[in-house]
């Protein structure tokens, strides 16, 4: 015979109102616990430099974002919330097109994960998203189609990606286009013109006596000719016309679209712009004068180099005239 004070000693029968309390205990521990995870939560969405987002398709209705819409656009989430088009107006005008496209492009393939975009911040500030966003295709007929998605902010990258290409396209002391990259657009300028049938002219520029004038004023010196060379460039030449330093004391410009007539006009502005600098050095003054050597494409010139050469030869022949001097070719 089993002693009954015994039996179920592990399971002790609780008084009714133990139990509701220890009910209460543990559901209380329970909203402990989810008011923790909650608040974890609260704090990495805080955290986060991207919005996260759910949008209604049909309703055109913005049904969450999180707190970093606020920091990123500088508007309320309030707002966003109750129209749609505050997201939509917030976008860079030359963008529109693209990101709403490319947003509906995830009802076909479930998910777009390469779409970068511009807005504009409430302060005027232009911003870069990486806009990520999806569908859930296995929702049951007859539900809403819901979008969720994550809008990073890459501007910081973006800048940098842009410093990084400017530094790989452009001569430091100038900053005009390096001998590569201005070659590089040279030759796409000299295909489009062969493919079109349109005229485009080639020109090249040297210094005459450049070496004299860093001998005679310093290397310093010699560096600011070069920067008003390049600045003069930028100046006289038309929109769409490429200039670049090619060399110690040398430089080159395209002009696409440029007949050899008008081509020659815009050498001539060149030459006068160039005649009218002055130079100050100590007590002594100078100024400088360049040589220039300009050519045009034609039915035969099967590259660019072709108009290069021509044009390096018209060059060395205005220096073998004289100096300061156009030489067409």
């Amino acid at each position: 015979m089993v002693d009954k004070n015994l039996q179920d000693s592990s399971h002790p029968h609780w008084p009714e109102a133990a139990q509701t309390l220890m009910a209460l205990m543990h559901a209380q521990g329970e909203v402990a616990r989810l008011s923790e995870r909650e608040q974890l939560f609260s704090s990495l969405l805080v955290s986060v430099n991207a919005v996260l987002w759910a949008f209604n398709w049909e309703t055109r209705q913005v049904l969450y974002v999180s707190p970093a819409y606020e920091r990123i656009f500088g508007r309320p989430a309030g707002l966003v919330l109750a129209d749609f088009n505050e997201w939509r107006d917030a976008i860079y005008p030359d963008d529109l097109e693209y990101a709403e496209r490319s947003l509906a492009e995830v009802l076909v393939k479930g998910a777009v994960e390469d779409r970068e975009y511009r807005i504009i911040a409430a302060n005027g500030q232009i911003r870069w998203l990486s806009d990520k966003c999806f569908i859930n295709r296995k929702a049951e007929s007859g539900q809403p189609v819901i979008v969720v998605g994550i809008a990073e902010d890459i501007t910081e990258k973006k800048l940098l990606e842009s410093e990084l290409q400017r530094l790989a396209t452009t001569d430091v002391l100038t900053q005009s286009s390096n001998r590569r990259h201005f070659f590089e657009c040279a030759h796409r300028e000299f295909a489009q013109a062969r493919l079109q049938g349109t005229p485009m002219a080639f020109l090249l520029l040297d210094i005459d006596d450049f070496k004299v004038i860093n001998d005679t004023y310093g290397h310093q010196e010699g560096d600011t000719v070069l920067q008003k060379i390049a600045e003069s460039g930028r100046s006289v030449l038309r929109r769409g016309d490429l200039f670049g330093r090619i060399g110690g004391e040398e430089f080159a410009a395209v002009f696409p679209g440029c007949a050899p007539d008008m081509a020659l006009q815009v050498a001539e502005r060149l030459q006068r712009e160039i005649q009218r600098l002055a130079f100050r050095s100590g007590e002594q003054n100078f100024g400088i004068t360049v040589s220039q050597g300009l050519t045009s494409i034609t039915d035969e010139d099967q590259s660019l180099d072709t108009l290069f050469s021509r044009a390096d030869a018209a060059m060395y022949e205005a220096k073998r005239q004289g100096k300061n001097r156009i030489i067409a070719a």
